[in-house]
């Protein structure tokens, strides 16, 4: 599986993003015929190599006739029909845009973010990845930038409103230098693509691409880093992996039997998340912890068991506490209790809940009131040491 690792420990722009896909072997055609197909205005790309900071880095450059047009979402909307991945992106524009400005994202005006360079950057970058074939983007935590920046609204703080908005949640930092590090096409583009957030994961890299924005400041190189490479496999490692994959076309009343499948299959843990896909529809994350000895098992009975074609796969840290298991009476029924320990200390203890309803059903009582008393009881064991 193809993964890609964004370093984008020095901000992020549009600009940035094409150099390092150019730079890591995307042909400037793909880039160009995918601008050609929607710009409503001449747009032409080129190339230079250039240094920052003494790296040689890609410059890709956008050239423009002046143009006087100040676009909104609407009608950007039209030129993006059939191009799904960079409308995403522009959508996700206009709702940061909207918010920041009171208005709502039909009305929103694109002036800097929106004129036919910022096309061109996100349609050019989404067809980059494209051809690249990644089944999964991490990127590193965003550098930002601080101070202030002038823009058509008069001077804002770095981050300004509409790139703070973009990155709620998203791991950021201040960076190096006082200025702008991420754009807001930078932003939109790495929260649009993402997959996952942090460090270079591990994986086999077979090229990487470095691109340049326009400025060369002192003390640090002004480039977006592109790892391209195949995702190690975390069960080589013996560590804990998480499975994932997003369906949106199967019927919901078989997730029940899915899961029990996995549980059977081998792991640990599975679970279902709802999430909202393009085009506005309802889907399930369908996630599985699994340890290296169960992965192929898991793996092959997710795509015998879903309609899914692709999996994405992260090594996760795991830490666990120790456990053991206790065993209460209530009317003369035994109950087992799950106690777990922090440094020799219980602090939790939890009543297995089937055996509650067992317990429940042979007394003849509710198994809410089985519960209750049986939560009494395993809350004597909070506290217990050695």
């Amino acid at each position: 599986m193809t993964h890609l690792w964004v370093d984008a420990s020095s901000g992020a722009s549009g600009d940035m993003l094409l150099g390092a896909l150019v730079g890591a072997g995307v042909p400037l055609e793909v880039v160009q015929s995918a601008v050609d197909e929607v710009s409503p205005e001449p747009v032409a790309l080129r190339v230079e190599e250039v240094r920052r900071a003494g790296l040689a880095a890609t410059r890709v450059h956008v050239d423009v006739a002046d143009s006087q047009h100040h676009r909104t979402w609407r009608d950007v909307r039209g030129l993006l029909a059939g191009h799904d991945l960079a409308r995403s992106v522009f959508e996700r524009l206009a709702v940061a845009e909207a918010a920041v400005h009171g208005t709502t994202p039909e009305e929103v005006h694109f002036h800097e973010v929106g004129a036919l360079d910022a096309i061109a950057d996100i349609v050019g970058a989404c067809a980059g990845f494209a051809h690249l074939g990644a089944t999964s983007v991490t990127v590193s935590p965003v550098a930002v930038g601080s101070g202030t920046i002038e823009s058509a609204h008069g001077t804002l703080p770095v981050p300004p409103p509409a790139v703070a908005e973009l990155l709620r949640g998203v791991p950021t930092f201040a960076g190096p230098g006082r200025t702008e590090l991420c754009t807001p096409t930078g932003a939109a583009l790495l929260t649009t693509l993402a997959t996952a957030w942090g460090p270079q994961p591990a994986m086999s890299v077979d090229a990487i691409g470095v691109g340049a924005g326009g400025r060369d400041p002192e003390g640090h190189a002004n480039v977006v880093r592109l790892f391209v490479g195949l995702a190690a496999r975390a069960s080589t490692g013996g560590g804990p992996l998480l499975l994932e994959c997003n369906i949106d076309d199967l019927d919901p009343r078989v997730w029940p039997a899915v899961i029990a499948a996995l549980l059977e299959a081998g792991a640990s843990d599975a679970w279902l998340t709802p999430i909202l896909m393009k085009k506005g529809r309802p889907a399930h994350t369908l996630s599985a912890l699994v340890d290296s000895g169960s992965a192929d098992a898991v793996r092959a009975a997710i795509f015998r068991q879903t309609t899914t074609i692709g999996l994405r796969e992260q090594p996760l840290t795991k830490h666990a506490l120790d456990r053991e298991i206790v065993v209460v009476e209530i009317g003369g029924q035994r109950v087992d209790v799950k106690l777990a320990r922090h440094e020799g200390v219980v602090v939790n203890a939890q009543p297995e809940y089937d055996h509650v309803v067992r317990a429940a059903a042979t007394l003849g009582c509710p198994v809410n009131d089985v519960l209750t008393e049986a939560s009494a009881l395993s809350r004597a064991y909070l506290g217990e040491a050695p």
